[in-house]
């Protein structure tokens, strides 16, 4: 079975990079036909031979940065392979009771871990590769603290009781805070296919959570809810904080490297983490269950270290393929993330939370459409048509 998991989601992976890779190319040769046609029209202006020449010559990063097979495999393969199994101790840990019927709900303890196991993996790849200097430090501490808070919500919230399928569909609905957001403090504007895709990420996941029947007969708790929409609300903070980040950072004159983020966000969330947990009497008593429990000990060790590894394959697919590729993998993976949780899991959905689950991933699929769409050259190239004229 597990074979079988790894083999499909493999195959969609390739399927879904190919058909983004032919989309752009697509754009790319209807551009470059485009500025050809201008050029032969217009031979006699050597000023303009010069500027179109220049515009078709001119590669979009997303083309240069084509990777091999046999790197997407690998990317890919150990994104899908570090977080699928991410996902199942995630659950794993919350489920766990001992004799006397109690459960792990250290939150704030277990993202201390997670975030020392992905500070360390950052430390030694940035001693490889070579940190970046002077970068903003302020920035990176706020972002810290508002994707901890987001990881930490989520943990919460299957605390709480809310089921695995539904707290991961509800997350990859993300894009609305980051919307809200964007549209009250900036001036972004969306297309209609946008909010169709983010409305049916939504909805799917109402429809899943009305359709899901867990096995213990308990429905999703409104704490547990509210912690889901806790936690994409630091999404939405996140979001605009990484965008600050950048900007700050290019008016210093630096840029950083993917090691640098993984490192410098981590410190900082580790450090939060740590800090709430002390004082919230977590650090001692997850300390002591995990004592009395070295089951979940172990859990927590393979989980911290899924985290850790899987952000550093994804991190070399950044690298070696443009973000949208990276988006496509990881964005999938949710959905299979899901699937595999229900199969395992014993999570039955009846007809509805079915009709949900494709409604979900329906609206995940267009948000990568969408995206591949805005990563086509086709924007550049009028651009230089303007220059041209």
């Amino acid at each position: 079975m597990k074979l079988y998991c790894l083999v499909l989601t493999l195959s969609v992976i390739l399927l879904a990079e190919f058909s983004v890779k032919a989309e752009v190319g697509k754009s790319l040769k209807s551009s470059q036909f485009k500025l050809n046609s201008k050029f032969e029209k217009k031979s006699n202006d050597k000023q303009l031979e010069v500027i179109a020449g220049a515009a078709v010559s001119t590669k979009p990063a997303n083309v240069e940065k084509a990777g091999s097979l046999v790197q997407l495999l690998i990317g890919a393969g150990g994104i899908y392979s570090a977080f699928l199994f991410y996902g199942l101790y995630q659950e794993a840990i919350f489920h766990f009771k001992t004799k006397d019927g109690t459960q792990f709900k250290q939150t704030w303890f277990l993202q201390a871990l997670e975030a020392l196991a992905n500070t360390l993996v950052g430390y030694i790849g940035l001693k490889v590769t070579g940190g970046t200097q002077g970068l903003s430090q302020e920035t990176f501490a706020m972002a810290g603290i508002a994707q901890v808070c987001a990881k930490a919500f989520t943990s919460s919230a299957l605390a709480n009781g809310v089921s695995f399928p539904i707290v991961t569909l509800a997350k990859s609905g993300k894009m609305v805070p980051v919307m809200v957001g964007a549209l009250l403090l900036g001036n972004a504007k969306y297309s209609l296919k946008n909010y169709i895709s983010v409305l049916s990420i939504v909805a799917g996941t109402v429809l899943v959570s009305m359709g899901n029947k867990k096995s213990d007969g308990k429905a999703s708790s409104p704490v547990g809810l509210a912690f889901i929409a806790a936690s994409l609300a630091c999404d939405g903070w996140n979001g605009g904080l990484q965008e600050r980040m950048k900007v700050v950072n290019k008016s210093m004159g630096v840029k950083a490297k993917a090691y640098d983020l993984m490192f410098w966000t981590n410190l900082y969330m580790a450090a939060t983490a740590l800090v709430v947990a002390a004082f919230s009497g977590e650090l001692q008593s997850g300390l002591n269950f995990c004592i009395k429990n070295p089951a979940v000990f172990k859990m927590i060790g393979k989980f911290a270290a899924c985290s850790a590894f899987g952000q550093s394959f994804i991190f070399y697919t950044i690298n070696n393929f443009d973000s949208l590729v990276c988006t496509t993998v990881t964005t999938t993976r949710k959905v299979f993330s899901v699937l595999l949780s229900i199969i395992i899991n014993g999570h039955r959905l009846d007809p509805v939370g079915w009709a949900g689950l494709g409604l979900a991933t329906a609206g995940i699929v267009s948000e990568i459409q969408d995206k591949s769409s805005h990563g086509a050259p086709v924007p550049s190239a009028k651009k230089d048509d303007k220059k041209a004229k």
